[in-house]
């Protein structure tokens, strides 16, 4: 994936890996600073190899930026929050905005199209003309993943999920986003100025700022709402 590359290509290539955590919800990683990602892993149990387990810590950063190129899912999910953790967020380019504002702002009387299912549906299908949420694994009104070159053509404004850049379909869905308003969202997400050169308007990610209680939280078992020690940020191209 060339915007893996690219990803790894902008980075301090001098970090050391000191923590890894690969929770059922939630992969967590210092080097420079914290680096959190979504845990993702096939459904069966046996999810294959991870390459260097019990040895990560010590190896250069850069080594397990590179898993997120990996086609297992687990290792490319360690690979993005490795990514995260070597990423030096310029805070004075970001804002607090929320993201479901920003996806309220730009889809009012809008299609809007959703690549992921999160907790703010029902906010916008308040104000959308159309919305429609595309899920790999969908519920209620949602629809199947591979719907998508069908229906983000129809949008105005679309809202990809930061996983996408683990299950390696980000590309995919960018080129079907062309003139499209296009908000990345959730906390695999990079606050990173490559991904506006794809066609990304706004990232919404995180910043760890209390690792204690982030890792209290993702050790636990926690879903994204619970976790506590993060702080919001999104970056407009």
């Amino acid at each position: 994936m060339k915007v893996i590359e690219d990803l790894i290509s902008s980075l301090d290539k001098n970090g050391i890996v000191q923590e890894v955590y690969s929770c059922v919800l939630w992969t967590a990683v210092m080097t420079r600073h914290w680096g959190l990602a979504s845990s993702f892993r096939p459904d069966h149990p046996c999810h294959g190899r991870i390459r260097g387990v019990g040895e990560m810590r010590g190896k250069p950063a850069i080594e397990l930026a590179e898993y997120a190129l990996s086609d297992n899912l687990l290792e490319a999910s360690i690979g993005m929050a490795t990514i995260n953790s070597l990423v030096d967020i310029d805070e004075t380019k970001c804002s607090d905005d929320n993201a479901a504002d920003i996806l309220v702002e730009k889809g009012r009387g809008k299609n809007i199209a959703v690549v992921g299912h999160f907790p703010f549906t029902e906010k916008l299908r308040k104000v959308a003309k159309k919305l429609w949420i595309l899920e790999q694994k969908p519920r209620g009104e949602d629809l199947p993943a591979e719907a998508s070159e069908d229906i983000i053509p129809q949008a105005d404004v679309v809202g990809l999920t930061g996983t996408s850049l683990i299950n390696h379909t980000f590309e995919d869905l960018m080129k079907l986003c062309k003139d499209k308003f296009v908000v990345m969202v959730g906390p695999t997400s990079p606050l990173s100025p490559i991904l506006f050169e794809y066609g990304v308007d706004v990232i919404s990610g995180i910043k760890v700022i209390r690792p204690e209680r982030m890792l209290a939280c993702i050790t636990e078992g926690a879903m994204f709402r619970q976790i506590e020690g993060l702080k919001y940020l999104s970056m407009r191209k």
